[in-house]
């Protein structure tokens, strides 16, 4: 369940253990989108909605989040006060940026992949490159808002909404073990309403 003093989701190894003890889980940090349909995974916990018709999902709720940047990292390049401050900026991102560098040109952030850096697969990598005054990154509010030395840059812009989705192969549903493990998921991962 999602602690809202913490801002941590608090996932029990103990719950599962105790519903299941014979259940191995092998967890991939990854941003990377892997291919429940060739089962290079069991279940995925997603950001975007699987749109493969063999594939189920379930939202599981959406955070706001926003442009944060290091303090250090503003004292040198300075705070921007409009979206067009923004446009010659390092920004850190995922493998592809292309959908973030769409989602913020239609927010009035122009950039192009010349603005990106630095790429990673790994969100808990960006953010903590964010941390490092590496450049300008997004991250949910829950869990900025609980880090130090990071601003939210252009609070005016609207949130990004960020869902996220527990994802299984259709045929994956009926087994007694993944659904134990998507019980347990939907359950701690639920974010507050």
């Amino acid at each position: 369940m999602f602690d809202p003093e913490t801002g941590r989701f608090d996932v029990s190894r103990e719950q599962l253990r105790e519903v299941a003890p014979g259940i191995e889980v092998d967890v991939l940090p990854s941003n990377e989108v892997r291919d429940l349909r060739r089962r290079e995974a069991d279940i995925a916990i997603r950001h975007g909605r699987p749109n493969q018709p063999d594939l189920i999902a379930k939202l599981l709720g959406e955070t706001e989040g926003g442009l944060y940047a290091a303090t250090r990292y503003l004292d040198r390049y300075g705070r921007p006060a409009t979206p067009e401050d923004v446009s010659d900026s390092e920004f850190i991102g995922f493998d592809r940026p292309g959908q973030l560098i769409a989602y913020l040109n239609e927010m009035g952030v122009t950039l192009t992949k010349d603005n990106f850096k630095l790429l990673t697969e790994s969100g808990a990598v960006a953010w903590e490159w964010v941390q490092q005054g590496l450049g300008i990154g997004v991250m949910a509010d829950i869990i900025a808002d609980r880090t130090e030395g990071v601003e939210r840059i252009l609070p005016e812009l609207p949130p990004a909404m960020i869902p996220i989705w527990l994802v299984t192969h259709w045929e994956l549903r009926t087994s007694r073990r993944i659904r134990i493990v998507l019980d347990v998921l939907a359950e701690t991962l639920k974010l507050p309403r």
